[in-house]
């Protein structure tokens, strides 16, 4: 009887625990743009999914290329998704649905750098629904960082801050509501397909920061094993996979000309190699839009708004082109 009280008092601290922090997820952890981008992955059949980096994120709009190719897309792309993020966010939309195509956005300064704890560490994964894909994203990378951050995710962010937006948080969780309208900003706002718009900006007072350059003998293992990953699973599951370098600023690509020579070059090969296709818009396809830095909102190559719509339809023109 004693064994049996001392059960019962363990399921009943156990089950406290639980609601405890499931109501503090729900409260503190912010209603992000990846929440709505993976319940409309989840919840939809896309034609086309695209994968990537900030830049794709903001130059890349599917609204807009549908218009072109007929093809419905979403945009699944965000600043801190490395190859092991895309890996796993590709097998979770294959488990929920099909697409035709996966569109890669490639950014070299991606496969020189490793994963980082922080901000953006549980930014996908928190969003993922109970699947297979979860439960082996979970091993493969959670756990080998910080996996206590999946019991206390909202410790990643600022409470101070979210604590003025608790209750608005918590009720569009519980009304299980994806309106945008508060994924809008002074200088961006999301938009239905997944692109990010960044409006324009004044290009004369823009600084180039650091960069994350390429440089062949600093590629990091990982992130070239789940790039073969992602690229192996979508031939597997009959899947089109399409590699993608959106433009970059002509002063950013003559400032640091070594490094991107080297970046085109071992990607080419590495393609080639795949036998996969790779639209460069800063080597074979260096005509088919805009260099100039007032296109973009930075010297990194993030496009503004008016940029993106005009990009996405050379690229949708492209690939309807070219039949990829």
């Amino acid at each position: 009887m004693h064994n049996f009280k001392k059960i019962i008092k363990t399921i009943v601290v156990v089950a406290v625990c639980v609601t405890l922090l499931a109501g503090l997820d729900m409260a503190l952890y912010p209603c992000t743009f990846m929440r709505n981008d993976i319940h409309a992955v989840v919840s939809n059949q896309y034609d086309d999914i695209i994968l990537g980096t900030s830049h794709g994120m903001t130059d890349i709009d599917p609204a807009v290329m549908e218009e072109i190719t007929g093809r419905s897309g979403h945009n699944v792309c965000v600043g801190g998704e490395y190859g092991i993020d895309a890996y796993y966010i590709a097998r979770l939309i294959a488990e929920k649905q099909k697409p035709a195509r996966i569109i890669y956005e490639i950014d070299p300064g991606y496969f020189v750098s490793e994963k980082e704890e922080g901000n953006n560490y549980l930014l996908f994964y928190h969003e993922f629904p109970f699947s297979n894909a979860k439960i082996e994203y979970f091993w493969n990378s959670i756990a080998k960082c910080n996996f206590r951050t999946v019991l206390f995710p909202w410790y990643e962010y600022s409470l101070g801050y979210e604590l003025s937006k608790v209750k608005e948080t918590f009720t569009q969780k519980w009304n299980k509501d994806y309106d945008i309208a508060h994924l809008k900003s002074d200088t961006q706002e999301y938009h239905e397909s997944g692109l990010i718009e960044r409006y324009p900006v004044d290009t004369t007072k823009l600084k180039m920061k650091d960069l994350k350059l390429f440089e062949e003998e600093q590629v990091n293992p990982q992130n070239m094993e789940y790039l073969g990953r992602l690229i192996d699973f979508c031939r597997e599951n009959d899947i089109q996979f399409v590699a993608v370098t959106t433009p970059i600023p002509i002063n950013t690509l003559q400032a640091y000309s070594d490094n991107y020579n080297a970046a085109w070059k071992y990607f080419g090969q590495y393609f080639d190699e795949h036998e996969v296709t790779y639209l460069n818009f800063n080597t074979q396809y260096f005509k088919a839009f805009s260099h100039d830095l007032s296109d973009y909102t930075d010297f990194d190559g993030h496009m503004n708004g008016n940029a993106a719509k005009e990009y996405s339809k050379v690229l949708a023109n492209i690939l309807k082109g070219e039949g990829v």
